[in-house]
């Protein structure tokens, strides 16, 4: 992997990360085009996922703090509870998904789901809950959304922000909320390769270190602009835009699959 490649993955990984438009069905896509494949690169994944978690604590410090300040506080019980479907999901389902993410077989019709999912939030009326008056059931509902945007071009932002404004959340609240649960789902993700690195760590001095470190500092600006961005668009009612390039993004995987066939799998066997 090239110094340029390495850039480009990152800035993929770390706008799409928070943009509605789901970063794995990106990394895959970025994959196939540029014929790389950091599948096999464990730390690299590692380090975009750091770069990523850089940018949310960042550019979502003040909550963090509060939250840091205030352990024992509703909200923070309502991100834990929210975790629960979400690791479920993720832990009985992690090696079909992975297996999904490696082929992009399925990516076109995920695609063509995420745009559905945006376009229909911008018709959604702003509720009044907010982060410390959703419920048990408000908060279980969100972290399985969360669980099941591991699909790889389902958007996690996409699909938690969705939720949210279907259990009545406020716009602001509801992305807030999101980005927030962002963090210890990035956290557990960075943690699971963690372990995977460890495993392998005598050929951790071979690597391009140059490369990847480039790469996930691009993760982290990109993932910065990535959520100030984001949390406009909901405010403003600015995902339409998103819905369609997420289905032009689908037409374009699913023309190569049923035509091309230059980069992805064949969907006719």
């Amino acid at each position: 992997m090239t110094v340029l490649q390495a850039i480009v993955m990152g800035i993929v990984q770390g706008i799409t990360e928070f943009l509605p438009v789901s970063s794995s069905g990106h990394i895959v896509i970025a994959e196939k085009l540029m014929h790389v494949d950091i599948e096999e690169d464990t730390l690299f994944i590692l380090l975009l996922h750091i770069g990523t978690l850089a940018a949310v604590v960042y550019a979502m410090r003040r909550e963090v703090a509060w939250l840091w300040r205030h352990p024992k506080s509703r909200i923070t019980w309502m991100i834990l509870v929210a975790l629960l479907p979400t690791a479920v999901v993720g832990a009985v389902c992690e090696e079909w998904f992975d297996n999904l993410f490696e082929s992009g077989i399925t990516i076109g019709f995920e695609f063509v789901i995420t745009g559905v999912v945006l376009w229909w939030i911008d018709s959604v009326k702003s509720g009044t809950k907010t982060e410390s008056t959703i419920t048990l059931s408000d908060s279980l509902w969100v972290g399985t959304f969360q669980g099941i945007a591991i699909l790889p071009a389902l958007s996690r932002s996409g699909l938690t922000i969705a939720a949210g404004l279907w259990r009545g959340m406020d716009r602001e609240a509801a992305t807030r909320f999101s980005f927030l649960l962002s963090i210890p789902a990035i956290l557990g993700a960075t943690l699971v390769k963690l372990d995977d690195v460890i495993e392998h760590k005598t050929a951790m001095l071979a690597l391009p270190w140059g490369s990847m470190l480039l790469g996930t500092l691009a993760a982290a600006v990109a993932g910065y602009f990535g959520v100030k961005w984001t949390r406009w668009l909901v405010s403003n009612c600015r995902m339409r835009v998103f819905a369609c390039y997420t289905w032009a993004v689908a037409a374009f995987v699913l023309y190569d699959q049923l035509i091309g066939h230059h980069w992805f799998p064949s969907l006719l066997g």
